[in-house]
């Protein structure tokens, strides 16, 4: 139910402003059944409060949303990712090169891959690295450059001139948050140019995102899904988040509980 109050609506307004990112007037007015003008004027009033920062046609928080570490991440939806991480190596062909993102539910994968045999995988992540250092039947190739160490994940123009010297049979993507009408979110530009350049190298696409993650808005740095994409999540995801993606035309797989 929409807040009854008008405090209680601006209150509601920034929290979803700091958890998600850009407000925009019309998703405020639809959420909360008021008009976009008691909007407007709900958002003046943030401004002037201090609250939130005006944009063109909706509000941000003053502040970003704060990064969670990799460490403080591995914990999070652990049965989740598990569970995607065994649908996403299930797909996976012996003899097959490899593309793997950094990040926590992609590192549970490389966990998966390592009873695998006569793979070659190259990752930009120091816990697929971990994972998989040995793996008696996988060839590891590190894609170096600057280390991020809050995502333990290599990116910037020495990690994409060695993508340069290589294809794949498939790449696995992680993602901070996806939303249909912008893709994949991610803390830092560098991030969301590295795994468009990851997207063109490989055959088959797969972004993997734990049902809470979709919707999700937490940062301003952006990269597009690809047509031909997968979105692989799991039985938690909300089922309107399913239907919008895939009234969009992206291919949605949703991942069965682990060990099922």
């Amino acid at each position: 139910m929409p807040p009854t109050t008008s405090q209680a609506r601006r209150d509601r307004i920034v929290h979803l402003a700091t958890t998600t990112g850009l407000a925009s007037v019309e998703e405020l007015s639809q959420l909360f059944d008021v008009t976009p003008s008691t909007i407007r004027r709900d958002l003046a009033r943030l401004t002037t409060e201090g609250r939130l920062a005006r944009t063109y046609g909706g509000a941000m928080a003053l502040s970003a949303h704060p990064e969670a570490s990799l460490r403080q991440r591995t914990g999070e939806a652990y049965e989740e990712k598990r569970a995607i991480a065994q649908w996403a190596a299930g797909q996976v062909e012996p003899g097959e090169t490899l593309l793997l993102d950094a990040g926590t539910t992609v590192g549970a994968l490389a966990h998966e891959l390592r009873r695998a045999k006569d793979l070659t995988v190259a990752t930009t992540g120091l816990t697929a690295l971990h994972a998989l250092a040995d793996a008696e039947g996988v060839h590891v190739e590190c894609l170096g450059g600057t280390l991020r160490p809050l995502s333990q994940g290599f990116v910037g123009p020495l990690t994409e001139a060695a993508l340069e010297r290589m294809s794949f049979d498939r790449v696995f993507l992680g993602a901070d948050g996806v939303t249909v009408d912008r893709g994949i979110c991610e803390a830092d530009l560098r991030q969301t140019r590295l795994k468009e350049l990851m997207s063109r190298r490989a055959d088959r696409v797969y972004v993997l995102a734990h049902g809470a993650k979709l919707g999700r808005a937490p940062f301003h740095a952006w990269a597009k899904l690809g047509e031909e994409w997968t979105l692989v999540t799991d039985t938690s995801a909300p089922d309107a988040q399913i239907r919008a993606f895939e009234a969009r035309g992206v291919r949605v797989a949703i991942a069965p509980p682990a060990g099922s």
